[in-house]
């Protein structure tokens, strides 16, 4: 199996702690990942599953130990279909229920099937409703000795403290620039025709995805640029005060609620960055963003984080994304000094 860490360097130092824990025998049975959305936390556990379900890894220099690839777990694994491996993720409801944590504990206590141990992933484990959280401290609180749990949270989206202190924490950085880049054109070299994005729309993409470069990948190859673009336009129509709110809502809408709140979250984390000194990530929205940061407190663009992390809360219960976008909008429009509003 490849050596995660080459084909995405980023990862190198969390993916070496992994290997010296497990060449020390002081592996923990909870790890909790975090990482900004696409900086690859889903792909270094694959690999870590990979490492600790190995019959036979292979050592590099420095006695680091690295999955064989040719044994039967391995093979088991390239497949996805190793028995002795669950993920768990939010469904329907966008959060992970506690039904899927029953049957996590109930794999927890079984034995191996083919492997010498069994490997569950949490994936958004900040998605946790809280009767969930609290089923999942029980497995956590009695941990078994073949069992380890790896559990992935985004940054910015909060765990339960009960939980994280029952985890070691490790954390995934974002690449440098070089780096992205590099993964990226590797990426799509492959792609052929209409389907390969250009250098420009790469790097268009990196930048929504704050240097992101799954995410940025996603981007590239979906249609989030142009909806995005198409929701900016509408975005500065409305603070003008040349388009209705409910206009510049349904472009909004058209991203779906995730990627609406994920780019209002950019906008207000950019305009706090502004008023503090800072530079904007998204500069193509950085005129109007500098602007708004010249007229308001900081604790403006506080609110505004505020006002998504309650939308993106309410999201679980399917609330509207048109009347969503609507509410932000309106709470953005407030920034604007008085003479500018429309009337």
């Amino acid at each position: 199996m490849t050596d995660i860490a080459l084909e995405m360097p980023w990862l190198e130092k969390p993916w070496q702690m992994i290997q010296r824990l497990l060449s020390e025998g002081r592996l923990p049975h909870a790890l909790l990942v975090t990482g900004e959305c696409g900086v690859g936390k889903r792909a270094w556990a694959d690999a870590v599953s990979g490492l600790l379900l190995c019959s036979a890894p292979s050592l590099k220099e420095g006695d680091a130990p690295v999955a064989c690839g040719e044994c039967r777990q391995c093979q088991l694994l390239s497949a996805s279909s190793h028995p002795d491996v669950r993920v768990f993720s939010p469904e329907k409801s966008r959060m992970i229920r506690i039904e899927q944590i029953r049957s996590l504990s109930a794999f927890a206590v079984s034995s191996p099937q083919v492997a010498g141990r069994k490997i569950a992933v949490i994936d958004r484990a900040d998605q946790l409703n809280i009767n969930s959280a609290n089923a999942l401290l029980k497995t956590l609180e009695e941990p078994v000795p073949d069992f380890v749990l790896i559990l992935l949270q985004e940054s910015g989206r909060p765990v339960l403290p009960t939980i994280r202190s029952r985890c070691q924490v490790l954390s995934i950085p974002l690449p440098s620039t070089e780096q992205a880049d590099q993964w990226l054109a590797t990426k799509v070299t492959h792609l052929e025709g209409d389907k390969k994005p250009s250098a420009e729309l790469l790097a268009k993409s990196l930048m929504l995805a704050g240097n992101a470069p799954r995410l940025a990948l996603e981007y590239a190859t979906g249609e989030f640029p142009g909806l995005r673009d198409d929701a900016f336009d509408k975005f500065r129509q409305f603070m003008r005060g040349q388009v209705a709110v409910a206009e510049a809502a349904k472009a909004f809408k058209a991203l779906g609620l995730e990627d609406m709140l994920w780019l209002f979250e950019g906008w207000a984390a950019d305009l706090a960055r502004l008023c503090a000194g800072g530079k904007a990530s998204d500069h193509e929205a950085g005129e109007m963003l500098w602007f708004l940061a010249s007229n308001n407190p900081a604790w403006r663009a506080h609110e505004l984080l505020d006002m998504v992390r309650e939308a993106r809360t309410a999201g679980v219960y399917n609330v509207s994304p048109e009347l969503e976008a609507s509410r932000l909008l309106i709470a953005w429009r407030e920034l604007m000094p008085t003479r500018r509003r429309a009337t």
